[in-house]
């Protein structure tokens, strides 16, 4: 049998479709030959096992993730201030893009997170990145009195991220639908700054 990438990519993409849906444990490769309409010995054949695939595919998911704060995180031409609207706005935009990804990756780190936390060097590109640095500077200059960098960023990720991940439930409460749900969020792009530069201001 002939390897065909355009075959592959679409096993890939199935299985990405029913592992953000389902997570790693719940899927069966039936699951995903049946995503990709194709049958269960033409899967084996591409990927040997749903280990291999997802592997592939958790990968992918936090390469993409993380490479969304590892650019602005760095970036030599901007401040803390101009960080936090970046990180703010290139957030938002990725996961409404892709609305699975961060209950797909919390569930997956959670369930087996020495192994996924091996395969993508989150602490170097965090820890050592310019915005702690900038963060340091500030707190030593007494414009930040939070001196643990950690909690501005959890604080940040958390006013992203959570509304993405409270979704359903937030959804229910206010009768949303999905075109209205995505609207509050491009206003979050504007406001989560507002909030942060508030809740870090020296007293």
């Amino acid at each position: 049998m002939q390897s065909d990438s355009s075959t592959e990519e679409r096993i890939k993409e199935a299985a990405r479709v029913v592992f953000y849906k389902k997570g790693f444990a719940a899927t069966r490769t039936r699951d995903i030959a049946e995503e990709a309409n194709i049958n269960l010995a033409l899967l084996n054949y591409y990927f040997r096992s749903k280990q291999k695939l997802f592997d592939i595919i958790i990968v992918e998911a936090l390469t993409r993730f993380v490479k969304t704060i590892k650019v602005v995180l760095n970036d030599k031409e901007t401040n803390l201030e101009q960080k936090i609207e970046a990180l703010a706005r290139n957030y938002i935009d990725f996961i409404l893009e892709e609305p699975e990804i961060p209950t797909f990756i919390l569930t997956e780190v959670r369930n087996n997170p020495e192994e996924l936390l091996k395969k993508l060097p989150v602490r170097e590109i965090i820890a050592n990145s310019i915005f702690f640095e900038q963060h340091r500077e500030a707190v030593e200059l007494g414009k930040i009195t939070e001196p643990n960098p950690l909690h501005f960023l959890m604080n940040l990720l958390g006013l992203i991220i959570f509304p993405f991940i409270a979704k359903p439930m937030l959804m229910a409460i206010n009768d949303l639908k999905t075109p209205e749900f995505n609207l509050l969020m491009q206003e979050r792009k504007k406001l989560i700054p507002i909030w942060v530069k508030a809740m870090i201001k020296t007293e």
